[in-house]
């Protein structure tokens, strides 16, 4: 394998690369990016992989889900809070359902940018670059707008620092106790239909929360129960940004990606021989790949090799997005090959890319077919004999309608009433919440099923 460095990258054919009209202006950025402090530290990103090595043998299930892609505009402390407020009620669900530790990581403090399908966009007589996320260019249909500009990536470092501060307070300040369960309640979610089961499982914990404290364990006296652990992680797409927060660990003299925890290479962006493969090559970070139905058995092996060459556990999470139609006929190849192969990766699953329709003018995601690659998921995990190791969703904290069905029922028509996301439609707090049920049940089965399927082998 060829010598590794930083910037090695750049000697490498590229997708999915803005075009910006002053090199030198973006060079500078850069520089000035390079000077700044890490945003995450080398030491957390070893504890996540720690976690997702768990994970990975089985012991241990990965939440990861956030924003299709972070924007400027609606950056702020409640917008923040609420999607924490609703990660944790889908953590805490898990945890009950599958009896074994959830890892948490957001897409939250570093997804700004976006890959498209296309460099351009038309509406009726005026074509345009492609909206590539807000660390690039502007959402605005006008020229001024999306033209690339290298200020922006100085925008999202210091928003991703903003955001990973208050994360942080909120991880680690109390927020998190599971004494404030019922708090975590909120007012959209309290006249749902899911809030009823969820009152019940509130009252379970805080049942046994009672219990804990009558024999002496309390949040005082035990910092795992008013705390946790949230890591970040992002598309590592725009690897100019990324090389300039790449630094040096002092204390291992590895390479680190300090823009987050966890990065991944999205489905447009993994081929072998090119820039995004290479960089993330180096990182010692945790790595997440996508996984889309172009994707064959042996293209993925080689990739493991290329990403993953010693085989450690809780480097890579493999993230299989296909669609409900075609992850039966797809998954399955996949799985086996890893398992024959022998190698040691996360399962994950995401349900969110491979559904995107359009209704009434607008994307929208149907939950009956994200519901359905679930637990399509689940089924072929269980049929070949692996740990179905997580979920990796899109989603909000605000109530928002930008998918349809759940137990709401929102329509096509409603979507207009509250459709906010700068790019792709996100489940909203109830249907996140009701998606976390849905996987409870599903994790439940997994376990009984399980010692079955073990002694059958």
């Amino acid at each position: 394998m060829t010598k590794w460095s930083p910037n090695s990258w750049r000697a490498k054919p590229i997708q999915q690369v803005p075009a910006y009209p002053d090199l030198a202006a973006l060079k500078e950025t850069e520089a000035r990016l390079a000077s700044f402090p890490p945003l995450v530290f080398a030491g957390e990103a070893r504890k996540l992989k720690k976690q997702l090595a768990a994970v990975a043998n089985g012991e241990a299930f990965l939440l990861q889900g956030g924003d299709c892609a972070e924007s400027f505009a609606e950056h702020g402390a409640d917008n923040i809070r609420d999607f924490f407020r609703v990660f944790l009620q889908m953590a805490v669900v898990l945890t009950f359902a599958g009896s074994q530790p959830v890892v948490k990581i957001g897409r939250v403090a570093g997804q700004f940018a976006k890959p498209r399908s296309s460099d351009n966009e038309t509406k009726g007589e005026l074509t345009l670059p492609s909206y590539r996320g807000d660390i690039i260019n502007g959402i605005e249909f006008d020229e001024k707008s999306r033209v690339p500009d290298p200020a922006r990536q100085e925008m999202a470092y210091r928003q991703s620092a903003a955001t990973l501060n208050l994360l942080r307070a909120f991880a680690q300040g109390g927020y998190a106790s599971l004494e404030n369960v019922h708090r975590w309640m909120l007012g959209f979610v309290a006249d749902s239909p899911q809030a009823e089961k969820y009152e019940a499982l509130a009252n379970r914990i805080t049942e046994t929360m009672d219990f804990m404290r009558a024999v002496g364990i309390t949040s005082e006296t035990n910092f795992a129960l008013r705390e946790t652990d949230f890591y970040t992680s992002h598309e590592a797409l725009l690897l100019g940004y990324e090389e300039a927060l790449t630094r040096v660990d002092s204390t291992s003299g590895d390479w680190y990606a300090t823009s987050g925890h966890m990065i991944w290479i999205g489905d447009r962006t993994r081929q072998p021989d090119h820039a995004h493969i290479e960089y993330c090559r180096g990182i010692k970070n945790p790595l997440g790949l996508k996984c889309g139905p172009s994707l064959t058995p042996d293209g993925l092996l080689e990739l493991i090799d290329l990403l993953n060459p010693e085989n450690e556990p809780g480097r890579l999470t493999l993230i299989a997005r296909f669609g409900a139609d075609k992850a039966v006929d797809h998954l399955p190849k996949l799985v086996r090959a890893v398992k024959n192969a022998g190698r040691s990766v996360v399962w994950s699953c995401d349900p969110m890319h491979g559904n995107t329709i359009t209704a009434a003018g607008y994307k929208t995601r149907p939950f009956e077919r994200i519901l359905k690659e679930v637990q399509t998921f689940f089924e072929v995990h269980q049929a070949e004999g692996t740990h179905a190791g997580g979920i990796h969703i899109e989603m909000t904290g605000k109530n928002v309608t930008e998918c349809t069905g759940g137990a709401r029922a929102i329509m096509a028509e409603d979507l207009q009433n509250r459709y906010h996301t700068h790019c792709d439609p996100r489940l909203n707090a109830d249907q996140s919440i009701e998606l976390a049920f849905l996987v409870s049940e599903l994790l439940k089965k997994s376990h009984v099923r399980q010692p079955h399927t073990q002694a059958a082998e």
